[in-house]
């Protein structure tokens, strides 16, 4: 996983398996987060463990906030229209 801003991406992490609530936090606070400055914005789906307490504890201590995409919009996921090359890793 990564956080993509305009031009780039930043912070990214590599797991074996699938993405559960711990390793999202452990991700949030040890990669991402260090990464954000304050006002930045991150955006997510609606995945469960992306709606974590410690996970946006740990974003708002940097200044930054999450904002959730609606229920169902692939049109607004750059990962969802198959351009996304980290999907395919």
């Amino acid at each position: 996983m990564a956080g993509l801003r305009c031009h780039e991406l930043v912070a990214p992490w590599i797991i074996e398996g699938a993405m559960d609530g711990a390793a999202f936090d452990v991700y949030v606070r040890s990669q991402l987060a260090p990464s954000l400055e304050p006002g930045d914005v991150v955006v997510l789906d609606n995945l469960n463990v992306h709606k974590s307490p410690r996970a946006a504890q740990a974003v708002a201590e940097r200044g930054a906030w999450f904002l959730f995409l609606p229920k169902y919009s692939p049109d607004l996921n750059p990962c969802m229209d198959g351009s996304c090359v980290a999907r395919t890793l």
